[in-house]
């Protein structure tokens, strides 16, 4: 007798939507089966292990260098493969969410590359998964177009010589894709998101002369690019395309991949692009793995820790020098400024920052930056252009000059700014309106004239818990405590309210995103992810 066929994926929970047959396709769902076949009882391990290493770090405080990868660091002769034509120049790239206008804006932006993001920047309700999908299908296929109903305005896409090359970004691994189960057990979002994208567009890319790229979001460690690696492999073979097709940029944004740069790009040396310095979520991980430190861990307000400070120097310079030596791009952090239409003079004070900060990526060897908006494109340009010139990249700045030992990595108390009442206020108001937009399936929210994204309500609700816990005094002599958390929440919601009036704010979520804030920012059980318990309330 033969072997029953294979459990075919389930869609569970889920009002069908337009045109989801040219997305969800049998063979489609065949190929994530399988990759959650052979891949999710190791993804398992490795967040089993996320928690080892969290508590081993709880109980020394302290981080290092991997001993057991000594050789990796210390052989000179391997480099990563050589980046493909359509990724050899990354001085701009843009980011933004998958909906129909962005996909369509972003490509045209102007900016060299486009990371399309399943991950912070989209909430995963199924409509964003699904049709996120079918939006990059449009826009290879050039079928794509929009017309905001609200303004009339159309878009469409320029000539394919002027797109953005893209670069996609699946979900962390800590997330599941509830509405896909096998056998009742759902898939993680990550081999959800990859595996849609991949198995439609990967040679439809290679025909368009650029192939399927990927950023890697919350790497932890070595192993766990290991496994993209081995998925890689898998996937290549299975869809009949060669080996090195795919190319990952990885995500340094979490403290422990901080201290494996050189061998998580040897485990993705045959598919790696380069690494990112991505600053919120770093924040957020340094509070949450060293959140039982003592006061020398406590970070001041988010906007007071630029990348100037000491220990955000010593990541990215280690950053630039790990990637440079390796034949890797290094690719800077965010300018978040969203431009104001009302304010001229916002703008020019935020632009001037927005200059500085690109200007000082570009001198100190990065080879590419992130921007959010299509208005900082050309700030960002000039920034790498008056650096680079006609030259692609500038890999061969080896930044030998740099040496960062293990504990400059988590030097926090190297800084001079200190934890401030309105530090406290900003988190809670900006955690509230970004959780409330997210629960609505918004996942990049303009908040005071910045674009938001999950890394935001992250570092705002590890900061409130970090407080409280660590009994800061504020400048003004009040104690961080759970009460005063309570009613600075209560008088926001009441701010809230009176801004946008009593009809719009029962229309919205406003309550269970103060609720949701409270909850993971005052409980004693310190939840890895606020995008877990968030998820079980979505829509």
């Amino acid at each position: 007798m033969s072997a029953p066929a294979p459990s075919p994926l389930a869609i569970v929970d889920a009002e069908p939507l337009p045109r989801q047959d040219e997305v969800l396709t049998e063979a489609a769902l065949a190929f994530v089966a399988e990759l959650h076949r052979q891949f999710t009882p190791r993804r398992d391990e490795l967040l089993a292990r996320r928690g080892e290493r969290r508590a081993e770090i709880a109980r020394t405080s302290t981080l290092d260098f991997l001993p057991e990868t000594a050789a990796i660091r210390a052989d000179d002769s391997w480099k990563v493969a050589p980046a493909p034509a359509a990724l050899n120049d990354r001085r701009v790239e843009i980011t933004g969410p998958t909906d129909r206008k962005m996909t369509i804006n972003a490509l045209n932006s102007g900016a060299r590359i486009w990371l399309a993001d399943f991950e912070d920047a989209s909430a995963p309700t199924w409509e964003n998964v699904v049709l996120g999908q079918l939006n990059l299908i449009d826009a290879y296929t050039r079928s794509i177009d929009f017309t905001d109903p609200r303004s009339g305005k159309s878009y469409a896409l320029k000539p394919a010589d002027e797109l953005a090359t893209v670069v996609t970004r699946p979900r962390g691994w800590h997330l599941n894709e509830r509405h896909l189960q096998l056998d009742g057990a759902p898939v993680p979002g990550a081999l959800v998101d990859f595996g849609l994208y991949f198995f439609h567009n990967a040679q439809r890319l290679i025909d368009l002369g650029k192939g399927p790229y990927f950023y890697l979001p919350k790497t932890e460690s070595h192993l766990e690019a290991r496994l993209w690696n081995d998925i890689f492999v898998f996937a290549q073979d299975y869809v009949g395309i060669p080996q090195g097709t795919v190319r990952a940029t990885v995500l340094i944004e979490t403290i422990t991949a901080a201290y494996e740069m050189e061998e998580i790009l040897y485990e993705l040396r045959d598919h790696a692009s380069g690494l990112n310095a991505g600053r919120w979520d770093y924040l957020f991980s340094i509070v949450k793995n060293f959140r039982d430190g003592g006061s020398k861990f406590v970070l001041p307000d988010r906007n007071a820790v630029t990348m100037t400070a000491p220990f955000m120097r010593a990541y990215t310079e280690l950053l630039v020098r790990t990637c440079h030596r390796r034949g890797a791009h290094a690719i800077g952090g965010m300018a978040a400024f969203i431009p104001s239409r009302r304010d001229a003079e916002v703008n020019k004070v935020a632009f001037e920052k927005v200059k500085a900060d690109k200007d000082r990526e570009a001198h100190d060897g990065f080879d590419g930056s992130w921007v959010a908006h299509p208005d900082l494109v050309p700030i960002a340009m000039a920034s790498f252009d008056a650096v680079l010139g006609e030259k692609p990249n500038q890999k061969e700045r080896l930044r030998e000059d740099v040496a960062v030992a293990a504990g400059d990595l988590i030097a926090i108390d190297t800084l001079d700014a200190r934890p401030t009442y309105e530090g406290l206020r900003n988190a809670v108001a900006v955690g509230i309106r970004y959780i409330e937009a997210w629960l609505r399936g918004m996942g990049a929210v303009a908040i005071f004239n910045l674009m938001e994204d999950a890394a935001t309500a992250e570092i705002s609700r590890s900061q409130i818990w970090q407080w409280i816990n660590a009994d800061v005094v504020f400048e003004n002599g009040k104690h961080a405590t759970a009460e005063l958390a309570r009613e600075v929440a209560a008088e926001e919601l009441a701010a809230i309210r009176a801004e946008i009036g009593d009809e719009a704010f029962t229309a919205g979520r406003w309550q269970q995103a103060h609720d949701l804030l409270l909850q993971v920012s005052l409980d004693q059980d310190y939840a890895d992810f606020l995008t877990l318990p968030a998820y079980e309330q979505l829509g």
